[in-house]
């Protein structure tokens, strides 16, 4: 039987040695009439989440694909159209949650004090065989890409990202310099001048990759990255690296801010990492993933507290 665990860090590993990093967004919306930060079912217009965005990202840059909708071979075929002869799949996977009943070491039923059945949460996972937009002919209303031959950087509204960061509260301090970091014991970000960027999309990356490491403090996520006062340089101090890259990563796509991080310095730690925890890069992406959704929340609650205030 398939190791589904296996098989996906295989893929990011494989990604990582050709010098793709599968968490970045390998493309912009600008003149594609679809316009979603990840990666969606071309039929459903679904977007997939977890382990799939790197996933899909990956494919898409190593692939040279230009659009980020994917579907299945069925439905390829119920939508009248067909994946060209040849054409390779890409992994995904299927997650399901389920829960079942949690028992002792001697095999009996655990109950709460209140004597109800306590129930232990898991997940099924299998995976799943996609194809690009691009792999396939015939379909009904096809959406090609356009490429305007403009800049991309000029479709860009960097205004959600400065809002998403304002709306954290982070305190965050703008230094000439080299450095930026997230520093837990004051609870501050530091970034170099916006000047000193070499573009816009740069600046707003690294904010919010500090940012994600902003959302781990003991007062917010409690993450054990920022809490566990990890030495530079360690397995746990890489991991926690890894889960600000992919966050940062997540953010730009849904602040539509074209922005790429390159931490080399960091690359072979995650290999490592990855080689040696088949489990590693599904942590990682949760937490990533509950790190941005933690941001994007704490930006809705103060959109309704700036409504209230105006409507009383």
């Amino acid at each position: 039987m398939s190791d589904i665990y296996l098989d996906v860090t295989n893929k990011i590993v494989n990604a990582l040695n050709q010098g793709v990093i599968p968490w970045i967004k390998p493309w912009t919306t600008s003149g594609s009439s679809v316009d979603a930060p990840f990666p969606i079912n071309a039929i459903t217009r679904r977007p997939y989440a977890g382990i799939n965005i790197p996933l899909l990202w990956a494919e898409a840059r190593l692939r040279g694909y230009r659009q980020d909708r994917w579907l299945t071979y069925n439905q390829a075929r119920k939508a009248g159209g067909h994946v060209r002869k040849g054409e390779q799949s890409t992994l995904a996977v299927l997650y399901k949650p389920m829960s079942k009943e949690a028992h002792d070491e001697d095999g009996q039923v655990v109950r709460d004090e209140q004597g109800n059945v306590k129930m232990v949460q898991f997940a099924l996972l299998r995976t799943h065989c996609l194809f690009n937009i691009e792999q396939t002919e015939g379909l009904p209303n096809d959406e090609q890409y356009h490429d305007e031959g403009k800049d991309p950087m000029a479709f860009i509204d960097h205004a959600p990202a400065e809002r998403l960061l304002a709306a954290s509260g982070a305190r965050i301090e703008h230094r000439y310099g080299d450095d930026a970091f997230y520093l837990p014991i004051r609870d501050l970000i530091q970034l170099p001048t916006k000047a000193q960027f070499v573009d816009v999309g740069s600046y707003y990356a690294t904010a919010l990759h500090e940012l994600t490491h902003w959302s781990g403090h003991h007062a917010r996520l409690n993450r054990e990255g920022i809490t566990g006062g990890h030495a530079f340089g360690s397995a746990a101090y890489a991991f926690e690296e890894l889960v600000a890259e992919m966050g940062a990563a997540f953010l730009c796509a849904l602040t539509g801010t074209q922005g790429e991080l390159r931490h080399e310095e960091y690359l072979a730690s995650w290999l490592k990492i990855l080689k040696e925890d088949k489990r590693a890069i599904f942590r990682a992406s949760g937490l990533a993933r509950e790190a941005s959704e933690y941001l994007l929340a704490l930006q809705l609650d103060q959109a309704s507290e700036t409504t209230e205030r105006l409507t009383a």
